[in-house]
């Protein structure tokens, strides 16, 4: 049985270099750590490498509630602690009595300069409060060359990573039914608004599955996949349980609180 069948097409390079970072560490018996993973590539990961005798894995963002994590790849008799992960934070100084600051603008100023996504882990905000989290190898780039955010002017300033905004995922479950798994039919049920309503949110490329954009209101969806559509916040298909007398599927969905 191909490990392939049970994963998505466009999922297929990804399980390709996890097979690849297995190799190097059960050949070259040295460690491997990883970008920042999304919570998606982390579920695919965890299960490649499963209760495998030679290579273990774990995961850290710089907290338990990181929802962005490295990973590292290591053989059995390896010792981690938690500074193998190099991962580390920043606390945003900015006039926060004079401007707002959004999570979109901390992004874009990020990827203005010129590193690719997967080297920054989560970037909290709560209340005026703004932490970044970056892998170590370009911290110290980032803390020099990112002087602005928006309009704001801002400095970096280190901070123990366990003092990190910690967000505890808490989700309101409740069952709907939908007469198709297309992605449109879904989250028109989901976020409880007409179908026409969401097209426009799938088309112009604001919304996400698996944190990926989706542009293909029929894009099928499964199961554990989540959602985010801007505007309308995150969601998650929890379960496909069957269809009803009325050839509907029924599903279990749950909506970030």
């Amino acid at each position: 049985m191909s490990i392939y069948q049970h994963f998505r097409v466009d999922e297929h390079p990804f399980i390709d270099q996890v097979l690849e970072w297995k190799g190097e560490v059960s050949l070259a018996y040295q460690m491997k750590l990883t970008d920042f993973l999304d919570p998606r590539q982390q579920q695919i990961i965890s299960s490649i490498i499963g209760n495998d005798d030679e290579v273990r894995l774990s995961s850290w963002g710089g907290t338990p509630y990181s929802e962005r994590k490295r990973i590292l790849l290591y053989p059995s008799f390896f010792e981690l602690n938690d500074d193998d992960f190099q991962v580390c934070t920043f606390n945003v100084d900015y006039p926060r009595k004079f401007v707002t600051i959004e999570h979109r603008e901390v992004l874009g100023s990020l990827m203005s300069l010129g590193m690719k996504r997967e080297k920054f882990g989560d970037i909290l905000l709560h209340n005026d409060t703004i932490h970044i989290v970056l892998a170590s190898e370009i911290a110290d780039y980032v803390q020099l060359n990112l002087e602005s955010i928006g309009r704001a002017k801002i400095k970096l300033n280190r901070i123990p990573n366990s003092e990190q905004i910690k967000y505890i995922d808490e989700w309101e479950e409740q069952g709907i039914t939908v007469s198709s798994l297309r992605l449109d039919l879904v989250l028109s049920e989901i976020y409880k608004t007409s179908r026409s309503k969401i097209l426009p949110y799938i088309e112009k490329g604001v919304t996400k599955v698996n944190w990926k954009t989706i542009e293909q209101p029929s894009f099928q969806v499964e199961e554990q996949d989540h959602f985010s559509v801007r505007g309308f916040g995150r969601s998650k298909l929890i379960s496909v349980d069957g269809k009803t007398k009325k050839d509907k599927w029924r599903l279990i969905i749950g909506r970030k609180k």
